[in-house]
């Protein structure tokens, strides 16, 4: 029994080294989202350009993608030209500004482009806890009656649109925009 104990030490190091590999193989971006099949939650919040009080029921009535952005997260930069082409095709995006200035934010906008339909601004990021959002960015795949369909995690680009996101909208693929 004594030499048993021996061996607690590896088997321990080999359960932990299983755990670990185990972990390593999953995928970062297919992050579980109870919103998935359930409506968008109620929220009221301002438009970041007019300040303007936006309801659930002001968004929804057609597919639309729901991006959650900062002015602080460098991923959104990466992300940004990519949903202005998106946008000039004719895509529906809502911008949920998460956790920001302003003013910072609609100097990003004027500066970069805007491929928003409108922007809601979280600033307090309540309706990013009710969306079970992680950081910045994500975005959420909204139908026209208000149930998300589905949840990406990071970047949003052109690989992504053609292998996840475009099934949800009735436009053509979009092909070789950031050539």
């Amino acid at each position: 029994m004594p030499r048993l104990r021996l061996f607690l030490p590896l088997a321990a190091f080999i359960l932990l080294s299983l755990l670990l590999f185990k972990g390593l193989s999953l995928d970062p971006t297919s992050l579980p989202s109870a919103l998935v099949g359930r409506a968008l939650p109620d929220f009221e919040l301002a438009e970041l350009h007019s300040s303007e009080a936006l309801s659930r029921q002001r968004v929804v009535g057609e597919p639309m993608l729901i991006n959650i952005w900062a002015t602080w997260c460098y991923s959104c930069r990466v992300e940004h030209p990519f949903l202005l082409e998106l946008a000039a095709q004719g895509v529906k995006i809502i911008g949920l500004n998460y956790k920001d200035d302003r003013d910072k934010a609609i100097g990003w906008l004027k500066d970069l482009g805007d491929p928003y339909a409108l922007t809601l601004s979280d600033t307090e990021g309540m309706l990013g806890l009710d969306m079970g959002v992680y950081g910045a960015p994500e975005t959420y795949v909204v139908d026209a009656e208000g149930v998300v369909q589905y949840r990406h995690v990071g970047v949003v680009d052109e690989q992504v649109w053609q292998s996840v996101l475009s099934a949800w909208f009735p436009r053509p693929q979009i092909t070789g925009v950031l050539q």
